[in-house]
């Protein structure tokens, strides 16, 4: 039987100290969210007069209904197509040993290095040219670009560190390239895979500049931008806002407690891979 020792007591007081440090943001959203119009208590303090109004203002206000569907629309879009093409390209990088391997898997490092605020026009030039300005569509072509690097680097890696008999014990019992890499390949690819998916979906989740720039007074916007409409020059309605934001984190919320084991064994297995 383990003692409890002057160690563990010690240890115990730090956890529930950092503990105590990452819930004081969540509590003070949700005190903020609670508060009436015009309440100007100090955001430690508790709401004088609690209520749940603000969250169905905030729904109605900005439309928070479709802005979720659209954030959905474009994250799952976004990550899927990420998801596919990223495995799918570092596939050959990570197991061809020819020079054009390398210099193409150099090419697609240097999209880690450029930041891409340089390409903000010219894209913005080409999604208007294209008629896709106020469509989703345009949102899943740019953050399917922007990840690619990033993603294909961390599937690089990782195939590089996988045992290549798996697919060779494949391609002796008759798979095609193809085939063993989409039944035998790309399952062992799950730890990775799931680190990916996180990181993407995190990202083009919370994007703000993005969405504002190419979906701008289409009416079709995503969580950020559509918070965005309660703060003004004069005028900011932060109840609302801060309402606003707890609905807008509450997909990404359930969709983690419901898949909380293979979200940590995924990140955890891919960053050790």
């Amino acid at each position: 039987m383990n003692r409890y020792t002057w160690r563990t007591g010690i240890l115990e007081a730090v956890m529930i100290v950092v503990a105590l440090l990452f819930a004081f943001p969540i509590y003070v959203l949700v005190s903020m969210a609670l508060r009436t119009e015009g309440d100007d208590a100090s955001p430690i303090a508790l709401p004088s007069h609690p209520t749940l109004h603000n969250f169905g203002d905030a729904w109605q206000q900005a439309g928070l209904g479709a802005a979720i569907g659209n954030s959905l629309l474009v994250t799952v879009g976004s990550v899927v197509l990420i998801v596919g093409l990223a495995a799918a390209g570092a596939y050959p990088l990570a197991r061809s040993t020819r020079h054009w391997s390398r210099g193409l898997f150099a090419l697609f490092m240097l999209g880690l290095l450029l930041p891409f605020q340089l390409a903000l026009i010219p894209l913005y030039q080409t999604m208007r040219d294209l008629n896709l300005l106020g469509n989703p569509l345009a949102l899943i072509i740019f953050y399917t670009g922007l990840q690619l690097p990033f993603s294909i680097f961390m599937y690089t890696g990782f195939l590089r560190s996988l045992d290549p008999g798996y697919e060779e014990a494949a391609l002796m019992d008759g798979c095609g390239p193809v085939r063993a890499f989409t039944r035998v390949v790309f399952p062992l690819m799950r730890p990775i895979t799931g680190t990916v998916v996180i990181l993407n979906v995190i990202f083009v989740w919370n994007d703000f500049l993005t969405p504002l720039l190419y979906l701008s007074g289409s009416g079709r916007q995503t969580i950020p931008v559509a918070l965005f409409g309660f703060v003004g020059q004069y005028v900011s309605q932060w109840p609302m806002v801060f309402a606003g934001l707890i609905i807008g984190i509450l997909p990404v919320l359930i969709a983690y407690f419901l898949m909380q084991k293979r979200i940590i064994q995924g990140f955890a297995g891919g960053l050790k891979g």
